[in-house]
């Protein structure tokens, strides 16, 4: 999923036990969705995507029509086709705590197929986006370095913050899953596509649970099986995914000759790192101006797993962490790590921890969890601890008894992966599989975390909506596919 890149802010709220499917009862009908002209504008103002927009008020209770009320900011990019089909896409975000409309606006391309014929829907989910967004200013510098009672003052702040006007237990998925049946009717489809990504493959997935007849096909993309309480593993997950990553480099020849042992430059580093930070002076790779960082161990564990989320960074790690380990050659890391921060800042801390502690931590099970094994890992326990401590703290919200059943579904699924995912590896989409009578799984090899922009992808995915027949869809062009080379100099990869 995608994460905050402080161990200390991947953080939830605890479970509040009992409830049946929420909101069920006596659910009013939602009042007209007026829409007018709107632009949905790339996170870094890189693009402008033309849409309809509109807000959906809804309780913010779904138990108590008339207290607070909460607006869901919805946008519609339209069909360019005059003869439109009548299925739209709703597109999901991951996270927990991305908004559907930034997310779309940094991969619109990749949808451009589908939406010749078909409109594409987003929804900020609640508490992210311009949805009653649930957030708070943070100080990363010191979250960095922050141990458990820094965390647990972090989290009370964030709190208090959010009291006056939010009650943060009513952001959870059991809910949101119900603000889009919601939207789908105030719109006035019938059954619709769903397209989700990391986070938003959970969302896909209870929304078909909870509403079966309302989806007519379904796109996973990084998949969250139902069964899964996400946590424990996802240390182990990102080890692995590095691991794979420097032994490619080891079995590429140009990767191989430039860099002899990539594994070994990883553990100096890590040693190294792990000794004393080390102090680095170097231009904001934004603005240019000068900036001092002190790069340490917690800094490393951000670079190595956000840039093991893309082929494409992950292309940059044997020549980093060369430099590192052969010259003490840190500005590389650092500058990466600064990007990194500016690139995941629209991540909604507050609706983040609603829906993991509800949703993951009560469910682990603690005597499952190996330590020692967490200690061998670049991110070693820190996330699992750091969740513990937030979650102690966070209300309690609802979520369905049924949340973490088996899926059964006879709706045609479309499953998708990486071979190098760090945090949903394709053994998680092969579970989930088996929760759909048609499902059908695609697995690429060398990529990472989300395949919508692999080469062909938009084309598989526009063929797969006008005929959802999973085990007759065409995919030969992703044999094709290859991930980004490694970089052997800054320049670029070997010609």
């Amino acid at each position: 999923m995608h994460p905050r890149i402080t161990a200390a802010l991947l953080t939830g709220l605890g479970l509040l036990g009992g409830f049946g499917p929420v909101g069920r009862a006596a659910a009013p009908v939602p009042p007209a969705l007026v829409l007018s002209p709107c632009e949905l504008e790339h996170p870094l103002r890189l693009t402008v995507v033309p849409a309809e927009c509109g807000v959906l008020q809804v309780p913010e209770n779904p138990g108590d029509p008339a207290g607070r009320r909460i607006g869901l900011r919805i946008a519609r990019v339209p069909a360019i086709s005059r003869r439109k089909l009548a299925d739209p896409l709703f597109v999901l975000a991951g996270g927990p705590g991305q908004a559907a409309s930034s997310f779309y606006a940094t991969v619109a391309g990749a949808f451009a197929r589908i939406n010749r014929d078909r409109d594409i829907v987003l929804v900020d989910q609640r508490g992210t986006g311009r949805s009653h967004l649930l957030d708070c200013p943070e100080d990363e510098e010191t979250l960095y370095r922050a141990g458990e009672e820094e965390i647990a003052r972090s989290t009370r702040a964030c709190l208090r913050t959010l009291d006056a006007r939010a009650s943060v237990g009513w952001y959870t998925t059991s809910i949101a899953v119900q603000d889009l049946e919601a939207v789908r009717r105030a719109l006035g489809y019938g059954p619709i596509d769903l397209y989700g990504v990391s986070y938003g493959t959970r969302v896909a997935q209870h929304y078909i649970r909870r509403f079966p007849g309302r989806v007519r096909a379904v796109i996973l993309d990084g998949v969250l099986p139902p069964a899964l309480a996400v946590g424990p593993a996802v240390a182990l997950d990102a080890e692995a995914a590095l691991q794979g990553i420097l032994a490619r480099c080891a079995q590429d020849a140009p990767c191989h000759a430039r860099f002899a042992d990539p594994v070994a430059d990883y553990h100096a580093v890590r040693a190294a790192l792990a000794r004393a930070p080390a102090s680095v002076q170097l231009p904001d790779p934004v603005s240019g101006a000068p900036r001092q960082l002190d790069f340490g161990a917690d800094q490393l564990a951000a670079v190595l797993r956000l840039a093991s989320y893309s082929a494409d960074y992950a292309a940059l790690l044997p020549l980093m962490l060369h430099g590192a380990a052969s010259r003490a050659d840190y500005a590389p890391l650092a500058a990466q790590f600064l990007l990194f921060q500016r690139a995941y800042g629209d991540i909604a801390v507050g609706m983040h921890n609603s829906v993991v502690c509800a949703e993951d931590v009560p469910f682990y099970d603690e005597h499952a969890i190996d330590r020692a094994r967490l200690a061998q890992t670049f991110m070693g326990a820190a996330q699992v601890d750091a969740l513990r401590t937030v979650c102690g703290i966070w209300p309690h919200g609802p979520v369905d008894a049924d949340f973490h059943a088996p899926l059964a579904s006879h709706v045609p699924a479309l499953l998708l992966s990486g071979s190098a995912d760090p945090v949903t590896p394709p053994a998680y989409a092969h579970a989930a599989a088996r929760g759909f009578a048609r499902a059908r799984e695609l697995v690429l090899a060398g990529f990472a975390h989300g395949q919508l922009t692999a080469p062909c992808m938009g084309r598989v995915l526009a063929r797969f909506l006008e005929a959802p027949d999973p085990q007759a869809l065409d995919a030969r062009c992703l044999e094709k596919a290859r991930p980004m080379p490694f970089f052997v100099t800054l320049n670029g990869p070997a010609p």
